[in-house]
């Protein structure tokens, strides 16, 4: 991201030499990994398949001041992922040229008459990157947060505060930052109840079960458009969701033209990985104790 006339924008020559580079590197991890059985290591290197996609997407509309479930976010989505698959299908044709074909190029979509070398047969695609995402410090996918402040349950029972960085940075520059206003997102999840928030603040910091089944599909569609493999996504459900409100939503990917989806409805497991609630609160107490930490530029409220 960069600055540009005031506002935060995609830095595309960046991201261009980032493909660039991804799509050299997964192409080089086809020839380094080591497989299971042959019939895998065949199959494989036959198309050279990779998966480059994409991560922090809701991060990034945070920095620009665009909400999530908005037409504009949409149009960002096409946007950039349209400018990665573009680059990454021509950072494939000079690798054909650099390395030659996939060995399965012959009869496949790509021989066509000058149409020259591809070096892989797929190029993206879009992960959950659940740990990914926590290594990178980022949100997952191009998934909305669960909430700008939750306690994150680890396999081995530790429990971690995650609290979004872009979220406490506007919340510092309003004046509203405070340890009583992070146990009550953490206890509740509901940013949008918060009356000492600014309405600015929350129309951009939506999450996702405040954003309408419809939009969660709308911005998977966007991606889809641009991406070789599938999309992982998730809608996220109330508990009180019924069976024709996600047989809806359903239907509703299968028009769209998505090649799958994800939905989970709230407590349908005892043990959710992310939750909000009283457990975890003197976790804030240790946040507050450590002072302000780097991270988020306050970019977001001077955007909004």
């Amino acid at each position: 991201m960069l600055k540009s006339n005031g506002d935060t924008v995609v830095d595309y020559n960046e991201l261009g030499r980032l493909v660039d580079l991804g799509v050299r590197f997964l192409d080089d991890v086809i020839d380094a990994s080591a497989y299971p059985v042959d019939l895998i290591e065949r199959a494989t290197k036959n198309t050279r398949r990779i998966g480059l996609g994409v991560m922090g997407f809701a991060d990034m509309l945070f920095q620009m001041g665009v909400p999530y479930n908005s037409d504009r976010a949409a149009k960002v989505a096409t946007e950039v992922m349209g400018f990665i698959q573009e680059r990454a299908h021509r950072a494939s044709r000079k690798l054909g040229i650099e390395r030659g074909s996939f060995p399965a190029f012959t009869g496949s979509i790509y021989e066509v008459p000058g149409g020259g070398p591809v070096r892989n047969a797929a190029c993206t695609t879009v992960a959950p990157t659940g740990t990914l995402s926590i290594i990178a410090g980022c949100s997952c996918g191009i998934e909305p947060l669960f909430s700008v402040a939750f306690v994150r349950h680890m396999l081995d029972g530790e429990k971690l505060l995650d609290i979004n960085p872009h979220f406490e940075a506007a919340a510092r520059r309003a004046g509203v930052w405070t340890p009583d206003l992070a146990r009550r997102l953490v206890s509740c999840n509901h940013l949008q109840k918060q009356a000492d928030v600014p309405e600015p603040i929350k129309k951009v910091f939506v999450t996702a079960h405040d954003i309408a089944p419809e939009w969660h599909v709308k911005i998977q569609s966007s991606f889809q458009e641009n991406v070789d493999a599938a999309v992982s996504k998730t809608v996220n459900f109330p508990h009180s969701a019924t069976r024709e409100d996600i047989a809806r939503v359903f239907l509703l990917a299968h028009r769209s033209g998505l090649k799958g989806i994800t939905v989970y409805r709230d407590g349908s497991r005892d043990e959710q990985p992310q939750c909000t609630g009283e457990l975890g609160l003197e976790l804030v107490d240790e946040y507050f104790s450590r002072g302000p930490r780097s991270g988020g530029d306050g970019s977001v409220a001077k955007a909004i």
